[in-house]
């Protein structure tokens, strides 16, 4: 009986200390509970409460316009999914609405510290989904990245951890301790894993996020499996890709342009376009006076939102914009001779770009 009783009172000694570990490791996951979801509620408020016109379709800072920035860098084929949804406008505005909400509710769950494994594992999947949509920008660092890195290293911490000290799940263990038992509430709450659950799930959550965070920086900006280098599509210098010239009958000049690189705090510059002819020679030339003016029905843009637009000095248009320029002949009488032509084009930092192009 005297056994019995020992083991029974060494059983609630483990299980105090137990709980104690998983209130102290609650305590020092605050501040980055706190982050966390001051990191997202802060997203999410932003477009609901402080400045809706994110979320105005006629309004310059409208998120489509951010959304389309991804489009040349995002991995796994979602450039196709955003221009997908940036061509259904329905779908588009649902799923910006959606996902602010989101931020935005479960900003406020990791704040309060309610239901903190489930709101850890939604911010989790919208780390990784930032990651691969906007992971390839920033103009001086891979800023995006660091920040999907970090939400998505936190997201786990709490994940982990749980809430069961300063938080809502906390004060509802304590009204009701018979929830550190329930399967649900330790999934998605805050209840005390045992410990070989903990560790299997920390090495886990270590190497999958750890390898993810690598492999997405190599891929980004190299360092580690190979040399440093600016990354398969640059955050800093724009570039341009440009395809399907034509020469029309009537003297004009068709081709698509892309912006397919760059930063999307600035615009790129298109300053001038030549059009070289047979024997290399110059034979039509658009300044960018001449294209400053370049009347709107010659700009045919392949999305409503970043766009192709005359500026002051030429053509300008941010990252992601699409458009099929139609160049109207500058000489009259313009005859074509058979032969190669070639679209020499200019943008203010001194690219040059070469296009050939198919006779009428």
């Amino acid at each position: 009986m005297k056994s019995q009783t020992a083991r029974a009172t060494g059983d609630r000694e483990a299980a105090g200390r137990h709980a104690s570990g998983w209130n102290l490791v609650a305590w020092a996951l605050l501040i980055v509970r706190f982050t966390q979801g001051w990191i997202f509620w802060g997203g999410g408020s932003r477009r609901f409460i402080y400045d809706p016109a994110k979320l105005d379709p006629h309004a310059a800072s409208w998120m489509a316009n951010k959304l389309q920035t991804a489009i040349p860098g995002a991995l796994f084929g979602l450039g196709s999914v955003l221009t997908y949804l940036l061509h259904h406008f329905s779908l588009l505005y649902g799923a910006l609405v959606f996902f602010s909400a989101v931020e935005l509710v479960f900003g406020v769950f990791l704040i309060v510290g309610f239901m903190t494994r489930l709101s850890a594992l939604v911010t989790i999947g919208l780390s990784i989904a930032l990651m691969l949509l906007f992971g390839w920008q920033g103009a001086t660092c891979i800023d995006e990245w660091t920040m999907a890195s970090a939400t998505l290293a936190m997201g786990l911490a709490l994940f982990l951890g749980g809430a069961s000290a300063g938080s809502v799940d906390g004060w509802l263990l304590r009204r009701s301790p018979a929830l550190e038992r329930k399967t649900w509430f330790q999934w998605l709450g805050s209840g005390a894993w045992p410990e070989a659950r903990l560790k299997r799930w920390s090495l886990a959550g270590t190497l999958v996020a750890g390898l993810f965070i690598v492999l997405t920086y190599n891929y980004y900006r190299g360092s580690v499996f190979s040399a440093f280098h600016g990354g398969p599509t640059s955050p800093s210098r724009h570039a341009l890709t440009l395809s399907q010239g034509r020469l029309l009958e009537n003297g004009a000049v068709s081709f698509r342009v892309a912006v397919t690189a760059g930063t999307a705090a600035e615009p790129a510059h298109i300053i001038r376009i030549r059009l070289r002819g047979p024997e290399g020679k110059i034979i039509e030339r658009w300044n960018s006076q001449t294209l400053a003016h370049l009347s709107p029905e010659r700009i045919r843009n392949g999305f409503a939102y970043n766009r192709f637009l005359p500026g002051f000095i030429g053509l300008v248009a941010r990252v992601g914009a699409v458009a099929t320029l139609t160049l109207p002949p500058v000489q009259s009488h313009l005859a074509w001779v058979p032969g190669s032509y070639r679209l020499d084009l200019r943008t203010v930092s001194g690219a040059r770009y070469l296009l050939p192009l198919s006779s009428p």
